[in-house]
């Protein structure tokens, strides 16, 4: 018996011996995901993390969806440069996790490639890259790095790699980039990181630090006043899995709150509990995009959206307003409007560039007459709020380009709208049915997103060129809309956030237009 357990202990540390052994000779890439954070500048919005072995780009040879989101020419250009390097078993970092962020720049956006080498990599390896016809190879020193330029004859590009040490190589067509990543280091990585080695039934790792979507958005648009998503500074980052599908990208995760982070209007709805859209089967067809939010708790919602206005210094001016339309119209419209409110409320775009509010009601009949009594009177059910930013101090940041909107109670609805026109396009929607919802292509989106939840953003591709060739800068319209693959090859994209704890469960998906790819599959037989 003692025989049988000395020969099993034996085995045992001699299994563990060889595991160790065999471990210590790859370089696993979760075990560097916080090394590689540290190196990325910290106005970069999002990471995208990915394998850099065969098996990853066959699953996404054929998809063009991915083309279309990212642009033809990043692909492109990521692609040759693949090519190169290789991600065969001779590769310079093959079989090791690859980070590409995004960094706003001027009229648009430049990448950054980040990883870590192989184990026993040599740098050295990089000379080797001189006899390869297809470029030129030329040493680079910004500041204290050792580098390379790898000038790149199929596309005429110039692409700069720096060595930042310790294993860790950063590459980017952007000059300006590279210097800025040549210099940077911090101890405290922005993007959420898990300790924990990376979930390996992910195809790849998305994550996204909110305070800098703005920016980002930014430099794809000239017109920032109407952006087709917005967190509201939220302090927050997110870590999102990707996870297969022929005809959709669909990544989730969580969205953690930053610790000490200044909180922003999407706090106010920590304290939510999941619940059903439903205004999402009275929005337009002709809507380009839509922010919606969904209460389980309208009382807790109204007390948490008081609290952070008195912490963000408007109480005074909400307070100051509210006092005036009570002592000119005898109205306690916060009363009132906080007993007759229901549990949902979205603000939509359409392709009209029609900007439109909608508030579910409890009981619209008994709102009715508090809005008119403070409203200049248009109809029986309409008529133009008389005093400025209501809506905005009744239901927060979602509500702050209102100023004095137009509005009309139907049903148990709260209509608001810029311009009488506009209001009267809604209702005339509105008793046709002309709904979003009764397209099949919607109905084939929605089936993918989550059916509960607190916050949705969501955008109609085709809707939303209409308002997006106004809105956005020239170059960066013409990449996306004209491009093929583009986004005409994408039906729409949702973003999905759900309380859950002090933190939001996340989805994210972006779905191809199955109808168009459809028939040009037929035109090409």
């Amino acid at each position: 018996m003692k025989r049988i357990i000395f020969i099993t202990v034996i085995l045992l540390v001699a299994c563990g011996y060889i595991t160790v052994a065999y471990f210590k000779s790859l370089n696993p890439p979760g075990r560097h995901t916080s090394q590689v954070m540290r190196n990325i500048p910290t106005d970069a919005a999002v990471v995208f993390e990915f394998p850099n072995d065969v098996s990853f780009y066959d699953i996404f040879r054929n998809n063009t969806l991915l083309a279309a989101v990212s642009g033809k020419e990043n692909i492109d250009e990521l692609d040759t440069l693949r090519n190169l390097l290789g991600t065969n078993a001779d590769g310079l970092f093959s079989g090791q996790h690859v980070f590409v962020s995004v960094h706003p720049a001027q009229n648009g956006t430049n990448l950054l490639l980040t990883g870590v080498a192989p184990k026993n990599f040599k740098a050295s390896a990089f000379n080797d890259l001189a006899k390869n016809p297809l470029l030129i190879l030329s040493d680079n020193a910004p500041g204290k790095n050792k580098g390379w330029i790898l000038y790149i004859k199929a596309i005429k590009k110039r692409f700069y790699i720096i060595n930042k040490g310790k294993g860790i190589f950063s590459g980017s067509f952007s000059k300006e980039l590279a210097s800025q990543a040549a210099g940077f280091y911090t101890d405290k990585p922005v993007f959420a990181v898990e300790p924990a080695q990376p979930d390996n039934n992910a195809l790849g790792s998305l994550y996204i630090n909110y305070q800098q979507t703005n920016p980002l958005l930014a430099s794809y648009f000239k017109n920032t006043a109407n952006l087709p998503l917005n967190f509201y500074g939220l302090a927050s980052t997110a870590k999102l899995s990707l996870n297969y599908k022929s005809d959709a990208l669909m990544f989730n995760g969580t969205s953690s709150l930053t610790q000490g982070g200044r909180h922003g209007y999407l706090n106010v709805f920590i304290n939510q509990k999941p619940a059903d859209n439903h205004l999402k089967n009275i929005m337009p067809s002709t809507t380009a995009y839509y922010n919606s939010f969904t209460l389980s708790n309208t009382q807790q919602f109204f007390a948490d959206l008081d609290k952070w206005q008195r912490n963000t210094g408007i109480a005074k001016k909400e307070t100051a307003l509210f006092t005036t339309i009570k002592n000119e119209t005898g109205v306690n419209i916060r009363q009132a409007f906080n007993s007759f409110a229901a549990n949902e409320f979205t603000v939509l775009t359409t392709r009209f560039q029609e900007k439109l509010g909608i508030v579910a009601l409890k009981n619209g009949s008994k709102l009715l007459p508090h809005f008119l009594n403070i409203s200049s009177e248009m109809s029986e059910n309409s008529g133009r709020l008389n005093y400025d930013r209501l809506m905005y101090y009744l239901l927060g940041d979602a509500f702050g380009s209102f100023r004095k909107p137009y509005f009309m109670i139907v049903d148990n609805y709260l209509i608001l709208a810029a311009s009488y026109p506009e209001l009267q396009s809604y209702y005339e929607t509105y008793m046709n049915r002309k709904f979003l919802t009764k397209a099949s292509e919607y109905i084939n989106f929605d089936n993918m997103m989550s059916q509960r939840g607190n916050i949705c953003y969501f955008v109609h591709s085709k809707n939303a060129r209409y308002v997006f060739k106004r809105d956005m800068h020239k170059e960066t319209y013409t990449a996306f809309n004209e491009g093929s693959p583009g986004w005409q090859n994408v039906y729409g994209a949702s973003y999905q956030l759900t309380a859950s704890g002090n933190s939001f469960y996340t989805n994210f998906c972006i779905g191809a237009d199955t109808l168009r790819n459809q028939d040009n599959t037929i035109a090409s037989n």
